[in-house]
């Protein structure tokens, strides 16, 4: 107890370097927690985008680019896939149930994108969890749309206003389907995944706002009211992907081998938890150097610890050796500043979580609008809680080094010094 109290008091003594030291720490600690710590929840996040859901089909190109445009809203479709193609998928005897989807469009940088009633009835995400409506209905009339979470919330949308869908992603067009306005019918529960910052509406929709609309551009002379398209037959002649749940999972390859041979029409069907461990293996090295970088800042604030302790004890030589002669021994010196680096160590590892929490509070609404991650204001995981013991062990056995230089000074050498 009353070395702990030396140490508090020395510490006190040169506060403002011990300060810069602890924060030095602290900041490293909060750096090694928060890559951690974003790392893990985007992994959670794109995991739990979809459930249930046995394979996703769309035009050959690579998994994980099918992957991340279908379901991710990430890219754009190399091709489409003929309606007449999707309809004898759909038909196969092992097929429960498919989901046709269909992107192009956007409204102020976010994805609209179509589909059937089918869609709220069969998309599931994280442990097999239904969409919920959190206002409104589906969408029923052709000229309805039902907004994700995040996009009623950022662009202050209610029930019954008026949205223009505009050709082409980005968050300013000039090539709006103004002539065809949609109106809100439904908001949806905030899932955590990409449906929260997507505009939802028919697929024969779709084809209305286009249907006087030829290579991104409206054709001169040939415009369609709203009232006069809702009278026509609309029916898609292609979509970008669909979604397929089977009857047996057995089957599940043997419809995957069916598709990917399909001779009419170049397809590609990617069972979505392989593709996404093959997306996790492509930026697995890229999370390794971002960890072993943090990694390296907390040796850095360790090291810099130790050069202040070590600098320091040329001029505290004349106290340790005052401690010596009145009767402090050795191993006690050696402890002293054994204690001074890892007191200095554990409140450098508390403020950095506190630092940590702070970032993720200020970040959080960042990180969820551009990346799409949110990331939660969470107790530690045991693995973190493992980093932070390391880095405590490490203080601990950098406080060594300077408590053996201690531990060799005399009480004569100390009690020589001039000053």
């Amino acid at each position: 107890m009353i070395l702990l109290q030396l140490t508090a008091k020395s510490l006190w003594h040169r506060r403002f370097t011990a300060l810069l030291t602890l924060f030095t720490i602290a900041v490293s600690v909060m750096l090694l927690l928060g890559v951690e710590k974003v790392r893990t929840e985007t992994r959670n996040s794109f995991a739990n985008t979809l459930s249930g859901t046995d394979l996703v089909v769309g035009a050959r190109s690579g998994q994980i680019q099918l992957l991340l445009y279908s379901v991710f809203r990430i890219g754009d479709a190399t091709s489409n896939i003929s309606w007449e193609t999707y309809q004898k998928v759909s038909k196969q005897r092992q097929v429960a149930w498919t989901v046709p989807i269909s992107l192009g469009d956007s409204h102020r940088g976010y994805r609209v994108l179509g589909t059937t009633q089918d869609y709220f009835r069969h998309y599931k995400y994280g442990n097999k969890r239904p969409l919920v409506l959190a206002q409104g209905v589906q969408f029923s009339g052709l000229y309805d749309v039902v907004l994700g979470a995040e996009v009623a919330d950022k662009l202050g949308y209610k029930l019954g206003d008026k949205i223009v869908v505009s050709h082409g992603m980005g968050s300013t067009s000039f090539a709006k389907h103004d002539d065809k306005p949609f109106t809100v019918v439904g908001i949806l529960e905030r899932t955590g995944t990409p449906v929260d910052r997507t505009l939802h509406l028919s697929l024969e929709a779709l084809e209305a706002i286009h249907i006087d609309w030829k290579a991104g551009t409206r054709i001169p002379g040939q415009t369609v009211s709203a009232e006069e398209a809702a009278k026509l037959e609309l029916q898609p002649e292609q979509i970008t992907a669909f979604l397929v749940g089977m009857k047996s999972k057995v089957a599940t390859f043997q419809l995957q081998r069916v598709i990917n041979s399909y001779r009419k029409e170049p397809l590609l069907a990617i069972i979505p938890g392989v593709a996404l461990q093959q997306l996790w293996d492509m930026v697995g090295i890229a999370e390794k150097a971002l960890l072993l970088v943090s990694a390296f800042v907390v040796v850095a604030g360790l090291v810099g610890m130790l050069t202040v302790i070590l600098t320091s004890l040329n001029e505290r030589r004349r106290e340790l050796a005052i401690l010596r002669s009145v009767g402090a021994r050795a191993w006690q010196i050696l402890l002293l500043l054994t204690l001074e680096s890892a007191l200095l160590t554990l409140m450098g590892i508390g403020l950095g979580i506190l630092l940590l929490y702070g970032g993720i509070a200020v970040a959080q609404p960042i990180l969820e609008s551009q990346m799409g991650v949110f990331v939660p204001l969470s107790p530690l995981s045991l693995y973190q809680w493992k980093l932070l013991s390391l880095v405590a062990v490490c203080g601990i056995l950098v406080g060594l080094i300077p408590g053996y230089r201690a531990y060799r000074y005399s009480v004569a050498d100390g009690m020589t010094i001039r000053i």
